[in-house]
């Protein structure tokens, strides 16, 4: 049999030997650039009140288990919000949703910074802890739309580099933002770094409104890149009623789901090791600026700027700890295996934060934190599992509840703290708290977590 190459009259490829020849295109890396700007955007306005915290509690006269209570609003609100949230995901699809978004937990940002203009002292307190709350309500779609956008965008063998990149950016968020915000707050007042954050946020949504679309309807992709994401098991439909692949959460289902979904022995371990990540994730954006500044006496500018090598150890740990995962995948070792190895690493390097407990050197109490952000970084693989797990029905309600688990950690951690703090006067405690939580995570992974696979629902 001949394998020349058959032209037509004119001297061309036919159609079908053309398309073999084309190279695939590469769109899914710009939506996860979009994914990963967004997410940092979402952490920089998690972290505005740890930066403008210390200010504003003179400035008021908070107490640390007020702050404490205030830093919790956002998670009350996160929390109850999770389950609506990605109900609404599984109906609406990722586009809208997060569209929609961005945009109010910028617009509630922005409203911060009437907090002391428009109120007095004695009302900070009730409206700065609603407005925080409303942001915590409108950010509850953001991170299972991430998970379902690159359950969507990227295949199996791509996810964990794909998942590490955008959990990593909270910790982007903590390198540029963090010096930035205290910079703003030390030049031109706390109010500023509110007006700012919320209204870059809102163009922000209606960028992502224009240039995110499922990889089936995607103007830029073309069939080579198409049938890579969907042959390494990439949902390209992106949840979108009318695609013949769409998952659509089917009417009349969803308690029903909700019950397979919350007895499910694996889903247990892996949303309790997210609570338990969650709890480091939700010190560094609440009280850890307030120990640099309280227990270490250094100003809010030089404590902005000490919070980056930390933030920068996570950043590179959160990457390396998905390029690793998906080099132990390639390798031939199984996805569990592949998924655990670098969480169970990771949060046992977490642990070493006790350290500062026994030192005064600010250098050595900077070095031992960023090696333990490094480490919850490298073990911070929780959305990719999810990726993994998720019924392909129903992702965005699988990770609402995964995420919920996780937001429950953001109520819990900064009010822990506020009260550790006030009865003991030191950090001491609540850095064996969150220490605590790194070993769990390990015990639930190792213990509660067997195979990782993708679950089946009944119907």
């Amino acid at each position: 049999m001949s394998h020349a190459l058959d032209l037509d009259a004119e001297g061309h490829a036919p159609p079908a030997a053309a398309a073999t020849t084309q190279k695939r295109s590469r769109v899914r890396y710009f939506v996860l650039l979009m994914i990963f700007i967004v997410t940092t955007f979402n952490y920089a306005d998690r972290a505005t009140l740890s930066i403008t915290g210390p200010t504003m509690q003179k400035e008021f006269g908070f107490d640390t288990i007020q702050l404490g209570y205030i830093f919790s609003a956002f998670s009350w609100a996160y929390v109850l919000s999770q389950i609506p949230g990605g109900w609404l995901l599984d109906r609406f699809g990722a586009r809208k949703v997060y569209a929609a978004s961005i945009f109010f937990w910028s617009l509630f940002t922005f409203v911060q910074s009437s907090v002391g203009v428009l109120t007095s002292a004695a009302t900070a307190v009730a409206t700065l802890f609603v407005m925080r709350f409303f942001v915590g309500m409108a950010e509850s779609p953001a991170f299972p739309a991430n998970a379902k956008v690159v359950a969507s965008w990227f295949p199996t063998s791509e996810r964990g580099t794909a998942s590490a990149i955008f959990n990593a950016a909270q910790y982007f968020a903590a390198v540029v933002f963090t010096p930035l915000m205290a910079w703003v707050v030390h030049a031109f007042g706390w109010h500023w770094v509110y007006v700012s954050m919320g209204l870059v946020g809102m163009a922000l949504a209606a960028a992502w409104w224009l240039l995110i679309h499922s990889p089936a309807k995607h103007p830029l992709v073309n069939k080579p890149e198409l049938e890579h994401i969907e042959a390494g098991g990439g949902l390209v439909h992106m949840g979108e009623r009318g695609g013949p692949n769409a998952a659509a959460l089917p009417k009349g289902q969803t308690a029903f789901y909700v019950r397979q979904l919350l007895t499910n022995r694996m889903l247990f371990g892996v949303c309790l090791g997210q609570f338990s990540i969650n709890v480091l994730t939700y010190f560094f954006l609440t009280w850890f600026p307030v120990y640099l500044v309280q227990e270490r006496h250094m100003s809010i500018l030089k404590a902005g700027f000490m919070v980056s090598l930390p933030a920068i150890c996570g950043f590179l740990g959160g990457v390396l700890g998905g390029v690793f995962s998906d080099y132990l995948m390639r390798r031939g070792l199984s996805q569990t295996v592949a998924r655990k190895t670098p969480i169970v690493i990771g949060m046992l390097l977490s642990v070493s934060m006790i350290g500062c407990n026994y030192t005064d050197a600010n250098w050595l109490i900077v070095s031992l934190m960023a090696l333990a952000f490094f480490g919850k970084g490298f073990g911070a693989l929780g959305w990719a599992v999810m990726a993994d797990v998720a019924p392909k029905e129903v992702i965005g309600l699988a990770g609402s509840i995964f995420n919920t688990y996780g937001a429950v950690a953001g109520i819990v951690t900064p009010i822990v703290i506020g009260y550790i703090l006030a009865a003991t006067h030191s950090f001491n405690g609540a850095l064996i708290f969150v220490a605590a939580n790194a070993v769990i995570t390990v015990l639930a992974y190792l213990v509660i977590v067997k195979d990782i696979r993708r679950i089946e629902l009944k119907h």
